[in-house]
């Protein structure tokens, strides 16, 4: 197994692709936290791992509350040891360019993605030091690499991310700590649904998002977990400040289609 004797946070793990994730993490090993808001949604998952066998635990907080996060760090530790992987992937995804996003969305928005990067990795380092390294990987977006329209405040924080863990892999390199980010592409994933659903075509937008990529179909949950799941194994113990692009090759088309 990848991960067998890991300790992860996984934040945003209550459904979606974080629930992918830690399912994942889980099957390869590893022990669980699941960080998310909803103390019902993180137990619920953490159970679902349990009854397969896996090691879990619900760490209901908010990302952007550092005596929350604080007080999930120590949870893990009381329950497992010290966490070596943290796989920051909580957001927030509202519509809007920057003229139609108001300060509200766009301030939510930062403080779960970029503050939540912070606050979560700022608990983990330490602990890593004391365990001789770990793993950090957050959840970016190829929104924060190609601009798609009207995601304006959702495409910066996630860019952010990519420039903050650039940062840290060379701060943290000599603590054996790696730092990665991964970008995946659309993922059909309750987010985008949701995003779907707020479009006057819902069914015109999602056969737009499938056609985006060049094998006609959008990605999976299944395939971003594996990618995070071999980041935070020891087989990718030489890769470290990079942005992997989980996208299809929709990334590399010399055309963009309109939403």
């Amino acid at each position: 197994m990848l991960l067998e004797n890991k300790i992860s946070i996984i934040t945003g793990a209550a459904n979606g692709i974080g629930r992918g994730i830690a399912l994942r993490f889980a099957r390869e090993g590893s022990r669980v936290g699941i960080l998310d808001l909803s103390a019902e949604a993180c137990e619920a998952v953490a159970e679902e791992i349990r009854s397969c066998g896996g090691q879990a635990a619900a760490l209901p907080a908010n990302v952007a509350d550092a005596g929350q996060v604080h007080a999930a760090f120590q949870k893990t530790m009381e329950t497992f040891g010290i966490p070596t992987v943290l796989v920051h992937n909580a957001a927030v995804m509202p519509n809007g360019t920057v003229a139609e996003c108001s300060e509200k969305e766009w301030d939510l928005t930062f403080s779960v993605v970029a503050r939540g990067a912070y606050l979560t990795s700022h608990q983990a380092i330490p602990l890593m030091r004391q365990a001789g390294g770990g793993v950090i990987l957050f959840m970016a977006s190829i929104t924060g690499v190609v601009g798609l329209p009207g995601l304006a405040a959702y495409s910066a924080s996630k860019g952010a991310l990519i420039s903050l863990a650039r940062a840290m892999a060379i701060d943290h390199a000599r603590e054996g700590i790696r730092v990665n980010t991964v970008s995946p592409g659309t993922i059909d994933s309750p987010m985008l649904h949701r995003f779907v659903a707020s479009q006057k075509d819902p069914e015109a937008t999602l056969q737009a998002f499938h056609e985006m990529f060049p094998r006609g179909k959008l990605g999976t949950i299944e395939e971003v977990a594996s990618v995070f799941a071999f980041l935070a194994s020891d087989e990718a113990s030489f890769v470290s400040g990079t942005n992997v692009m989980v996208d299809g090759a929709m990334s590399v088309k010399s055309e963009q289609p309109r939403l």
